[in-house]
C-alpha cells in the first residue's frame, strides 16, 4: 500500500499539544521551529542526478562507479555505489571504521568471509540483501570464474572510502 505525506510548514502556524488528549492548539516550541527550518531548507534543496563513466579503484582493490557521496552529490550522511567483483576476484579484507554497509546484490554469487580471524563465511545470490555492521572485518570474493558479480553498497557515510580499514586476519587470529 502506498504511503503519501503532506508536509504543511509555516512559523506561526499553531501546533497541536501532543500531551494533551483533547489536543488543544498551542504556540511552537523551539524545537518545532528547528523542524520546520529544517523541512523549508529540505524542500528548497536540489535533486543531484549522477551518471558514473568512469570506475574507480577502492582501498578494497576493487572497482567502484562512485555514485552518491559528499563529493558527487553534496550528500551529508549516505554514500550509494556499484561495486563490480571481477570474475574469480575477491576484496582486500577490510572493516568500515564506525559505519554501516547496506548491499543489494545485483548479479552473481558471493562467499563473504567475516569476522575475527575471518572464520566465518556466508554465500549470497543474486537478489539478497545484505547488511554488515560497522566495524566487522570482511572479504567478499566473486564463485564465478567467468562472469563478475555486481552490488549496489550504502553506507551511512557521505566519504566511506576514508573510513575504510584494511585488515590482516592472520594478525588477528587467536594464539592459544
Amino acid at each position: 500500500m502506498p504511503v503519501t505525506a503532506s508536509i504543511e510548514s509555516s512559523p506561526s502556524a499553531p501546533r497541536l499539544d501532543r500531551r494533551d488528549p483533547v489536543a488543544q492548539p498551542t504556540q511552537p516550541e523551539p524545537v518545532d521551529r528547528a523542524i520546520d527550518q529544517a523541512i523549508d531548507q529540505a524542500i528548497d534543496g536540489e535533486i543531484v542526478t549522477v551518471r558514473p563513466d568512469a570506475e574507480t579503484l577502492t582501498r578494497q582493490r576493487l572497482p567502484y562507479f562512485v555514485g552518491i557521496s559528499e563529493a558527487t552529490a553534496g550528500s551529508k550522511g549516505i554514500s550509494l555505489n556499484l561495486v563490480i567483483i571481477p570474475p574469480g576476484g575477491a576484496a582486500e579484507p577490510h572493516f568500515h571504521r564506525d559505519y554501516e554497509t547496506a548491499i543489494y546484490l545485483l548479479q552473481g554469487r558471493v562467499e563473504t568471509r567475516y569476522g575475527k580471524g575471518l572464520k566465518q563465511s556466508i554465500i549470497h545470490e543474486a537478489g539478497d540483501f545484505i547488511f554488515i555492521p560497522a566495524g566487522v572485518p570482511h572479504q567478499p570474493h566473486n564463485l564465478s570464474t567467468s562472469e563478475p558479480a555486481q552490488a549496489l553498497v550504502a553506507r551511512n557515510d557521505p566519504n566511506e572510502q576514508e573510513n575504510v580499514v584494511l585488515y590482516d586476519p592472520a594478525a588477528d587470529q587467536d594464539t592459544d
